[in-house]
Formats: structure tokens, C-alpha cells, sequence
């Protein structure tokens, strides 16, 4: 007997999960109002695409610009506090008291801060998503051959020089991993604002139509940032399957 492969068994997850999505609901097991036939959602989400595009722009503006100062300055900041004992000793157990914290119960200070507007979302989310990025490239430098910095040094390098072509490609699968946490929690930090108090959006959306026992177009909102979780884990998992080389096959390099 042949056993299936992991990529067709995740196949056959998926569509089980999509039969049980519109045959649930149509035999009555499920009521339609907590979740209708995925046809029915399909259907809610084509005859109104423009109105869905329309607000899923306002949402991919939001994270790309909270993934921008989440991730990237997660990633920098974990790098500059796992490089440096005294900082680690100093700031590692403040930051990771902050983690701990749920966010979203000081949304309202957001708000208060800076407005409903976009500024609230994207500062929300950064913060949502800065702190596991942080933690996680910080616990990624402490995984490397500390030989690599010492050699590094005794060449020359600078502070910079020793991120971008030691600790960068040494880390690079943790840092990875970190920042596919870190995105995630982007978008459901931006999704959630949205939902809170915005006038535009998926987050909206998912509001407006639920107010309104819309269940259908719920779905298809909900749908909508399904996929676009999905969309931005390929793109980390194609970083991985790109970079992950870097760790094994880090050149020589003689520092100026």
C-alpha cells in the first residue's frame, strides 16, 4: 500500500474541510446564520467584489506599512538586543513582561493617541507584531557559533558589517520563523482595529455585515483575510526555500 505524500495529505484536508463548509450548513447540522454553504459565501463575495476590493486596498495599505516597522524593526532591534549580553540582561525581561500583555484591551489608547484613522491601525498592529519579532530574532542570535563574530571582529568588521554578513545569514531560518509570526499577527492586529472603529476596511466589513446578521458576506470578508494570511505564508515559506542556504554556505569576506 502506497502512502500518500504530506502534500497530498493536506490536499485531502482541504477540500474535506470544504465539503464540511457546504454540506453542513445544507443538511441542517450546522444553522446557516453561525455558517452558511460555502456557495453561498462565493456567491456574496463575486456579487460584490468591487465592494470587497474596495476595502481590502485600505487593508493592504495598513499592513504593508505596520509589516514595514513590525518586522523590520523587530528584526533589527532582536538582532542589536541578542548581540549585546548588557542589553539582553537589561531589556530581554522587560520586553518579554510586555509580550505577555493583551494589546488589544489598550486599543481605546491607540485611538485616543492617534485618531480612528489609519495612524491608529498601523501603529497597533506594529506594536502587535514587533514583539514577537523581536523575541524571536533575539533567541536567534544566541543559536549561532560565536567563533563566526570572533572572526568577524578579528577581520575588521564593523557593528553593521557584523549583522549584515554574519548574524543576518546565520539566523536567517529563526528570523524567518519570527517574522511569519510576527506578519500574522499584523494582519489580525490590523483586522481587529478595523473592526473596533474604522470607517474602511475588511475589519469593517466583517462589523457591518454582522450588525446586519449578514452572515454570507461575514463569511466572504472572513474568507478574504483567510487568504491573504495565506498569501503572505508562501511568501515567507519562498524567503525560506531562497535563504536558507545562507546558514551553511557563509562566504569569507575580507572587511575594509
Amino acid at each position: 500500500m502506497v502512502c500518500p505524500t504530506a502534500k497530498t495529505t493536506r490536499r485531502i484536508i482541504v477540500l474535506i474541510l470544504l465539503a464540511c463548509w457546504e454540506l453542513l450548513p445544507r443538511l441542517g447540522v450546522i444553522p446557516s446564520l453561525f455558517l452558511p454553504p460555502l456557495t453561498l459565501t462565493a456567491a456574496a463575495l463575486f456579487s460584490e467584489f468591487s465592494v470587497y476590493w474596495q476595502h481590502l486596498l485600505v487593508t493592504l495599505q495598513e499592513v504593508g506599512a505596520a509589516l514595514f516597522f513590525a518586522c523590520g524593526g523587530g528584526i533589527l532591534c532582536g538582532m542589536l538586543l541578542g548581540s549585546s549580553t548588557r542589553l539582553r540582561r537589561l531589556l530581554l525581561p522587560v520586553v518579554s513582561s510586555a509580550y505577555a500583555i493583551p494589546l488589544v484591551v489598550l486599543y481605546p489608547l491607540f485611538t485616543a493617541w492617534f485618531g480612528i484613522g489609519m495612524q491608529s491601525k498601523v501603529v497597533f498592529a506594529s506594536v502587535y507584531g514587533f514583539l514577537p519579532t523581536l523575541l524571536g530574532a533575539a533567541a536567534g542570535i544566541q543559536t549561532i557559533d560565536r567563533s563566526l563574530m570572533m572572526t568577524a571582529r578579528s577581520m575588521g568588521a564593523s557593528p553593521v558589517q557584523q549583522i549584515r554578513y554574519v548574524l543576518l545569514p546565520a539566523t536567517m531560518p529563526t528570523v524567518l520563523s519570527s517574522l511569519r509570526i510576527g506578519g500574522a499577527l499584523v494582519i489580525v492586529g490590523v483586522v481587529v482595529s478595523e473592526m473596533l472603529t474604522s470607517t474602511a476596511g475588511i475589519g469593517f466589513l466583517i462589523s457591518r455585515y454582522r450588525t446586519m446578521l449578514d452572515s454570507p458576506r461575514v463569511f466572504a470578508a472572513i474568507l478574504l483575510v483567510l487568504m491573504l494570511a495565506i498569501l503572505f505564508d508562501l511568501l515567507v515559506q519562498f524567503a525560506e526555500r531562497r535563504f536558507t542556504g545562507w546558514k551553511k554556505n557563509v562566504p569569507a569576506k575580507t572587511f575594509p
